[in-house]
């Protein structure tokens, strides 16, 4: 009895193998998507300088000026990560959710909407950097996160940054920090 009842777990088993072996992948699966295209045009820019350390010291400069605390370096691996605490409280949230708590209160129900509010938040910065294919220049990537905490500490939110002003102050600066290290100013 107990060799039957185990043999019959053994051959579901194996169909369902068999069964799952025979999914295909779909249609375009690793073809990325126009949103992931612009975002890496937004996030990469090209400079004409193959001096890795002088862009890793801009980089870090740069982050510093933005008011990042540096988490990691690497010169030989073209790393730069850094972070830096933020206010994330948005009056207009929390106007919503006081009137959302006033209007279940009168209806006789009880509501913490002020609870899930934000309140702090992490900005993450991560940059890499590495040649570029043709060998004349360096071609640098940044991302920006955030970690957003509600009013009861709990992680509300965990996004990446795609606003498009944030990325071009940090190319900005960072074209001129390189301007200014190659000049020795």
């Amino acid at each position: 009895m107990k060799k039957t009842y185990c043999m019959r777990y053994i051959s579901i088993a194996l169909i369902c193998m068999c069964l799952a072996g025979c999914a295909t992948t779909p249609k375009g699966f690793l073809k990325p998507s126009e949103e992931s295209l612009e975002n890496r045009q937004l996030q990469m820019r090209k400079y004409d300088t193959t001096d890795q350390e002088k862009i890793i010291t801009s980089v870090a400069g740069v982050l510093q000026d933005l008011g990042f605390t540096l988490d990691a370096s690497e010169t030989e691996l073209g790393l730069v990560s850094a972070s830096k605490n933020a206010d994330a409280t948005d009056a207009g949230q929390i106007t919503l959710a006081v009137a959302a708590d006033v209007l279940c209160a009168l209806a006789g129900t009880y509501s913490n909407s002020v609870a899930a509010c934000d309140k702090e938040q992490k900005v993450k910065a991560s940059v890499i950097t590495k040649p570029s294919l043709d060998g004349s220049g360096t071609i640098v990537r940044v991302t920006f996160q955030r970690i957003v905490w509600n009013m009861q500490n709990q992680i509300s939110k965990i996004e990446t940054i795609s606003e498009l002003e944030i990325y071009e102050k940090f190319f900005s600066d960072l074209s001129k920090s390189i301007f200014l290290e190659g000049q020795k100013i």
